[in-house]
């Protein structure tokens, strides 16, 4: 842990540090006793997620998770914390935590639109990772033009009825709770939208249908998710009939990790120190590098490879310091401009890091992560495919770039 982090620390925020390096030294789970997939949005394997789970809840009962949340929801009720938390469990190197999605969106969105009662009922489970979580934007026709929604709620009484198509749902197959964006008017396109919190599981074979889509990977970590006439009481419905755009746009804050400018702070890691988001460091390349032989010498040798590697290098530091200016709130404030920049940049990143080590490892690239031949145990491929479903998540990194020109620099829209 930098000694710049702890020399900034409050008092308060300097005894939970000291206090979560100690309980994480003390309680690491450890190697887990099954192969888990790079990051909690490849988990298939319910072994894997019961072993997962079961770190979650120790650390949420410790107080690593929902820190800054108040405690009638299930938090700490702490003040600027979580990062603190965050900070330690990266340095400890522990295992990502499964249900990202419900920390990183779900949690904020229901804590600041959702009903009281919803809160209290909703959080805790969703904090201990008890009950999964899973969000449901994207449709055939609806990825990145989130205002194109065609999955409809009628509204009958006290309930709606809701019919439709999600698709690329990650974790469907695990979850009890859907964040989910409907069409409530079929005339306003942007203020006929409405937010809902959707209990799946209990309507499985009830409304609800989950079929998982196989990945490149051979992973099944995304599904396609349909509603048949599924009928939910109106308490589940996030702030007011026709607000589901401007509730969106809280999940996507917190998806394109412009969450931190909100408070209270994401229930999880954020983008620096969770392993499901933040990139293989490129130096890491290196030691790859050092491995893998070209024309008769190991490909550190050579300087076209050495070169590339460098420039990821200087890259990834780029991006780690232009991070650093989300702490001056007239940087970060300033039409969410470094926030928003972040998602495109890392994915993009990662994803050039990623095909590099498939260029160094040249033929041996083509080994599965199965075969015991393959270097560094195959992760390299694997991340690299895996890298295209992030840069597409939370809207492209095209959408990120206009979103960049249109709001941010202030450029005409694009025709």
């Amino acid at each position: 842990m930098s000694t710049q982090a702890t020399d900034n620390d409050t008092p308060e925020q300097a005894e939970f540090r000291a206090y979560c390096r100690q309980w994480l030294r003390d309680h690491h789970p450890g190697q887990p006793p099954m192969r888990l997939p790079q990051g909690a949005l490849e988990v298939s394997d319910p072994d894997a997620l019961a072993w997962l789970q079961q770190w979650q809840r120790a650390a949420y009962e410790a107080g690593l998770i929902g820190c800054d949340y108040p405690t009638e929801v299930g938090g700490s009720g702490r003040t600027n914390c979580q990062t603190i938390a965050n900070q330690e469990a990266f340095a400890a190197k522990t295992p990502y935590l499964v249900n990202v999605i419900g920390l990183g969106m779900g949690a904020p969105t229901v804590y600041f639109h959702a009903r009281d009662e919803i809160k209290q009922a909703l959080l805790p489970k969703l904090f201990s990772g008890e009950e999964i979580w899973c969000q449901g934007f994207s449709e055939p026709g609806a990825g990145s033009d989130l205002s194109n929604q065609q999955t409809f709620a009628r509204r009958d009484g006290d309930n709606w009825v809701i019919n439709g198509h999600k698709v690329w749902t990650t974790l469907a197959h695990f979850a009890s709770w859907m964040i989910l964006l409907c069409r409530t008017d079929k005339e306003d396109r942007y203020n006929g939208l409405s937010y809902f919190v959707v209990p799946i599981k209990e309507a499985l074979g009830k409304g609800v249908t989950v079929r998982p889509l196989i990945k490149m990977t051979g992973e099944t970590g995304f599904n396609e998710v349909l509603f048949d006439d599924l009928v939910i009481p109106d308490i589940y419905r996030l702030d007011e009939v026709g607000a589901g755009w401007k509730v969106a746009m809280t999940t996507l804050a917190h998806e394109r990790n412009a969450g931190e400018m909100i408070t209270p702070a994401m229930g999880g890691m954020s983008v620096d120190e969770n392993n499901d988001l933040s990139t293989r460091d490129p130096s890491s390349l290196i030691e790859l590098a050092r491995t893998q032989m070209r024309n008769g010498a190991p490909a550190i040798e050579d300087p076209v490879i050495r070169d590339a590697i460098m420039k990821l290098i200087i890259r990834y530091e780029a991006f780690r310091q232009n991070r650093r200016r989300t702490r001056v709130p007239e940087l970060r404030d300033h039409a969410q401009r470094i926030p928003l920049q972040t998602k495109a940049v890392i994915t993009e990143i990662e994803q050039d890091t990623t095909a590099l080590a498939y260029e160094i490892m040249g033929p041996n690239s083509t080994l599965a992560i199965s075969d015991p031949q393959a270097p560094d145990a195959g992760q390299w491929p694997q991340a690299y495919m895996n890298t295209f479903g992030l840069t597409i998540a939370g809207g492209t990194n095209e959408i990120q770039r206009n979103i960049l020109g249109e709001r941010v620099l202030g450029l005409p829209k694009t025709k």
